[in-house]
């Protein structure tokens, strides 16, 4: 597995070819062929869930020119007739809007762990993911293959302090997560709110003022700040004020009373010495 990840972590040059030496090249070739549209099937394990319209408009455009420029990965199925698609779905997608009847293919012997792997490595090194599906394809990675985040922030030429950012945004409520994933929010507004205590309204707040990422921060900074600071106490009405003085009069000592009505109150006697607490403790048992 360690040598595998080395050879991904080139990135997908080392797949197709494009630095390996002459053997590597001539196998690479044996596997390579146009197949069928017809044949092809998508990942259903592949971490990109959304395609864009407009994005796709763009390539069909660009593929009517130019045709498919760089060829799909794809494994065989188990049916041994079509072909799970690698990587590559957006350009399958895009070549059947065309249309054309088949696309080039390279065909390789993947396991489910292997498809997984350069089908995020594809998608994050184009930046084709939203930061959602990005973060869930490293935790599946993390989980279900045994990576740890120094690992595969080397396989993807990321940095591990990038990978732990991206995993925490999973903490985050799907509502937030839906305005990731809908381009409404970005990463780096996500990333304000993951330690906020109230992520879903603050994220409303973001989108409803057209925040940029730092007035984002300064925005619910703000708001931590004003949490975290002491609430005074209320100040007391004339009638308390007298209670006091009446109280503080007959102790000889200072007295705060600070009342919040129906839900009660606090009476608060300050002595300096203890002989001074010895003599309210007696006056108060003798009652």
């Amino acid at each position: 597995m360690a040598a595998y990840k080395q050879r991904l972590g080139r990135g997908l040059a080392a797949l197709i070819g494009d630095d390996a030496d002459e053997d590597t090249v001539m196998d690479e070739a044996r596997g390579f062929r146009r197949l069928p549209i017809e044949l092809l099937h998508p990942n259903p394990h592949n971490p990109r869930r959304r395609f864009e319209a407009g994005d796709l408009d763009e390539l069909v455009q660009s593929i009517r020119a130019q045709g498919v420029l760089q060829p799909l990965i794809v494994r065989p199925r188990s049916d041994g007739q079509s072909y799970e698609i690698v990587a590559g779905e957006r350009r399958w997608r895009a070549a059947q809007r065309v249309p054309l009847h088949e696309v080039p293919a390279l065909v390789r012997d993947f396991t489910d762990g292997e498809a997984l792997e350069i089908a995020l490595i594809e998608n994050v090194q184009r930046a084709d993911l939203n930061a959602i599906e990005e973060a869930q394809g490293y935790a599946q990675l993390i989980e279900h293959f045994g990576y740890t985040q120094q690992q595969l922030a080397s396989s993807i030429s990321k940095s591990r302090s990038h990978i732990a950012n991206s995993l925490r945004l999973l903490s985050l409520p799907d509502e937030v997560k839906v305005h990731l994933e809908t381009g409404a929010l970005t990463a780096g507004h996500a990333r304000t709110l993951v330690a906020s205590a109230a992520p879903a309204e603050f994220a409303q707040e973001i989108i409803r003022l057209g925040l940029s990422v730092r007035e984002a921060e300064r925005l619910t900074q703000d708001v931590q700040h004003k949490q975290r600071r002491p609430r005074r106490p209320p100040r007391p009405n004339a009638d308390t004020r007298d209670l006091e003085r009446r109280l503080g009069e007959a102790l000889g000592l200072k007295i705060e009373i600070v009342d919040r009505g129906d839900a009660g109150g606090r009476l608060t006697i300050h002595y300096r010495t203890l002989e001074q607490l010895d003599e309210v403790s007696r006056r108060l048992a003798e009652g």
